[in-house]
C-alpha cells in the first residue's frame, strides 16, 4: 500500500497491480444512505473506486480498501428479504442442497454473511440446525427474530477457530455473495476448512467476472466489493486454503453468477461436468490474458453517454423522470454519471429503512413505491436491472397509466432499453 492508501500489489498473491480495468473516480459508500440533512450531506465521505487486474493470478480487485467497519455498520441498510425473487432463489438453493447432500436433523448448516436470515430460515423450516455469521448487527437482530441462530462477527480464520473450539462443524457452509466482500480474501477462505466436516461442502455464489466484462456491468463495482471473481481466480484462492472445487453451476442471478462447490482436498466428492464447462468458457474468453480487460472503460463511458442523452431527451420532452431501487449498483452508476435530483426527481424502494433518506452522492430522495406511483412520472429508470421484471410487476398501475420503464443495457441501442 502507498502512503495515500492505494494498493499497488495484489490482495491475494502479492504481484504488482499495473493493469487498469476502470477508474470510476471518488465515490461515497454505495449502501451509506444519508438523512435528509445539510450537515450529513456536507460530512459525506468519498473514497477512490478503481478496479485493477492482477496479471499473475488474474484476480480483479479494487486498489483501495474502504474500511469494512464503515460499510457493515449496525444500521447497514441492505436486507435481503425485501427482494421476493431473492428469497425464492434462497428457497430453491435450500431444497437443492438438502436433496443433493442428504441433509437432515443430524446435519448442520452454517451461512457466512447470513444477513437477515433470508436463506437459513428455509433450513430451519426443514428441521435442520443452522448458524448464521453476520457482521451487521441490525441484520442479525432481524434474523434472530425469525428463529435463525446468528453470531455477530466477521468470518475469518480466528472466528472459525473459535467455532471449532466449541465443537461446531458444518455439513454445508453457504457463502453466497460474500467472497467479493472481504478485503483479505486469503485470510477469509482460511477459516472454512476449520469448521467444515471431513466430507462437508461449501458453496460460494458470486457474480461472474466474464459476464461483467461481456455485458459492461461496471455498476456492480463498489467499495463493498473488493474483488471481481472468475473461476480461474477462485480456484487458486480456495486451493490456498486446502479446498478443492468439484462442481460449478451457472446462475441467472445478479446478471449472471457462478455457484462453486468446494470440499477438503481429500474429500470423496468427484469432479462434476460443470467444472470443465466453465473452465472452457473462461479459457475461450482469454481471462488469463490482458486482452478481454482492454477497452472496458471505454465501453462504460459509452453507456454513460447514452444514459445522459436519454435524460436530456426526457427533459426536452418535458417528461418527469424517477427511478426505482435504492440499490448499490444504481448508486455507482448515478455517481459515475454525475446525476442528481435535478435529473431524477426521486427513487422508490420497498425497504422502509431507506425511505425518507437520500441516495449517497447523488442525494436523490428515497420514497416508498406508493409515493412514486402517486407522482405519476412519465419515465421510470429501474436501477437494479437484474430485478426489472419483478419491479415492473410491482409498478403495473404506472404502466397502465402510460409510464415508460427503462434499464441500462449495453446490448441496447444507445445503452438504454425501454420496455
Amino acid at each position: 500500500m502507498t502512503e495515500q492508501g492505494i494498493r499497488t500489489t495484489c490482495r491475494f498473491c502479492g504481484a504488482g497491480l499495473e493493469l487498469s480495468l476502470i477508474d470510476l473516480g471518488r465515490q461515497p459508500l454505495a449502501n451509506s444512505y444519508l438523512p435528509d440533512d445539510p450537515a450529513a450531506v456536507a460530512a459525506e465521505q468519498r473514497f477512490p473506486l478503481h478496479a485493477r487486474v492482477c496479471q499473475s493470478c488474474w484476480l480483479v480487485q479494487l486498489d483501495h480498501d474502504a474500511p469494512a467497519e464503515n460499510i457493515f455498520a449496525h444500521d447497514y441498510a441492505y436486507l435481503s428479504s425485501y427482494s421476493d425473487s431473492w428469497v425464492a432463489h434462497a428457497g430453491r438453493y435450500a431444497e437443492a442442497m438438502i436433496a443433493r447432500f442428504g441433509l437432515g436433523p443430524a446435519s448442520r448448516v452454517i451461512e457466512v454473511a447470513s444477513n437477515d436470515g433470508y436463506l437459513l430460515r428455509h433450513f430451519v423450516e426443514a428441521g435442520i440446525p443452522v448458524l448464521g455469521v453476520e457482521p451487521a448487527g441490525h441484520a442479525a437482530e432481524v434474523a434472530r427474530g425469525r428463529g435463525v441462530d446468528t453470531r455477530v462477527a466477521f468470518f475469518n480464520a480466528e472466528t472459525a477457530a473459535g467455532l471449532a473450539a466449541e465443537g461446531i462443524r458444518a455439513d454445508l457452509i453457504a457463502a453466497n455473495n460474500v467472497l467479493a466482500h472481504v478485503p483479505d480474501i486469503r485470510g477469509f477462505v482460511a477459516g472454512f476448512p476449520l469448521v467444515l466436516a471431513p466430507e462437508g461442502v461449501v458453496t460460494f455464489e458470486f457474480p461472474h467476472l466474464l459476464n461483467m466484462i461481456e455485458r459492461v456491468q461496471f455498476d456492480t463495482i463498489y467499495h463493498e466489493h473488493y474483488s471481481y471473481l472468475s473461476l480461474l481466480a477462485v480456484e487458486a484462492v480456495l486451493a490456498s486454503a486446502g479446498l478443492r472445487v468439484f462442481d460449478v453451476g451457472e446462475l441467472p442471478t445478479h446478471g449472471g453468477s457462478l455457484r462453486v462447490f468446494a470440499c477438503h482436498q481429500a474429500a470423496a466428492h468427484p469432479e462434476a461436468p460443470g467444472l470443465a464447462v466453465v473452465r472452457a468458457r473462461e479459457a475461450a474468453a482469454g481471462l488469463g490474458s490482458p486482452a478481454p480487460y482492454a477497452g472496458f472503460a471505454a465501453r462504460a463511458e459509452a453507456l454513460r453517454a447514452g444514459f445522459m442523452r436519454y435524460l436530456a431527451e426526457a427533459r426536452a420532452a418535458g417528461a418527469t423522470v424517477a427511478a426505482y431501487g435504492a440499490a448499490a449498483k444504481g448508486n455507482t452508476f448515478l455517481n459515475y454519471c454525475g446525476v442528481g435530483r435535478a435529473e431524477i426527481r426521486a427513487v422508490a424502494d420497498r425497504n422502509p429503512q431507506k425511505q425518507g433518506r437520500l441516495l449517497p452522492g447523488s442525494h436523490i430522495p428515497i420514497v416508498s413505491p406508493e409515493a412514486l406511483i402517486g407522482m405519476k412520472p412519465e419515465r421510470v429508470v429501474i436501477l437494479p436491472w437484474n430485478l426489472k421484471d419483478e419491479i415492473a410487476a410491482q409498478l403495473a398501475s404506472l404502466r397502465a397509466g402510460g409510464s415508460r420503464f427503462a434499464v441500462i443495457d449495453a446490448s441496447a441501442g444507445g445503452g438504454v432499453a425501454e420496455f
